[in-house]
């Protein structure tokens, strides 16, 4: 099997590495000349790509060839453009390549101030920018008859020197500290998706986090103790309910057992 991935930045290039390792070939794109040379060391065929709202600079004919799979990981950065637009100039040529199945990675934010338990059959109310982009690609991918996509919704994403407890230390006034986290690990993003690849579930619509939701409060507490860090200090006004995102689907959909640690 062979696997473009679109995208090989903090998830994207150790998730081709993980791919390498399961025997398949990968093609990855970054628009970054220097990240070219780390790619072809871990194994990866590398593209440099850019992707604006006008069109695709690079050859993205060669990326996208004989690919059996294709991984869109470009989080939507409003600066560099609206990502709409940005999926509207690739899907032509996902269509010319032949590629039949996509893995679009998309998040929670989809779902807005949504509160209670939220699955796949939830209602999305995007609030923010980047959700309602993310929500319009979804709609793009999955009613195109081309291909089938299958869209992941991951929750906040963690791994390495990333964690939103560096950001959240010694702030006071933090809200709502009684709401749901909602994180999930990078090593859990790349087993689910190598779950998908292997077992061969397209179409479809999975949220990806951590059964594991304590309150804002008493994780990022407990966090920062844990990594030596300043408390952050949360306000006991102005407080909500907040969302529980539920994975059920995907690890029933799956088998895959979620071992990352938060």
């Amino acid at each position: 099997m062979k696997i473009s991935i679109l995208g090989c930045g903090w998830l994207g290039l150790p998730l081709a590495e993980a791919i390498i390792a399961e025997g398949f070939a990968v093609k990855g794109s970054t628009t970054t000349h220097e990240k070219l040379p780390a790619m072809a060391d871990a194994g990866v065929e590398p593209y440099l790509l850019y992707l604006g709202t006008t069109g695709l600079d690079g050859d993205t004919e060669g990326f996208l060839a004989n690919a059996d799979v294709l991984i869109i990981d470009i989080p939507p950065r409003l600066k560099e453009g609206d990502l709409t637009e940005k999926m509207r100039m690739l899907i032509p040529h996902i269509e010319k390549s032949g590629i039949r199945k996509v893995l679009f990675v998309s998040s929670i934010s989809v779902y807005g101030k949504n509160s209670g338990i939220v699955t796949e059959e939830t209602l999305p109310q995007p609030d923010t920018e980047n959700g309602k982009q993310l929500l319009e690609v979804e709609g793009l991918l999955q009613e195109n008859a081309n291909f089938k996509a299958t869209i992941l919704r991951f929750g906040g994403l963690i791994g390495g020197e990333r964690h939103p407890v560096y950001h959240l230390a010694g702030r006071e006034n933090l809200t709502d500290p009684d709401a749901p986290i909602n994180l999930i690990h990078r090593d859990d993003c790349i087993g689910i998706i190598l779950a998908i690849i292997q077992i061969g579930i397209w179409g479809e619509v999975f949220n990806a986090v951590a059964p594991h939701h304590p309150s804002r409060k008493e994780y990022y507490s407990g966090k920062a103790l844990e990594l030596g860090l300043q408390l952050p200090q949360f306000a006991t006004e102005n407080t909500s309910g907040g969302k529980t995102i539920d994975p059920q689907k995907i690890q029933q959909g799956s088998g895959y057992t979620f071992r990352g640690q938060i």
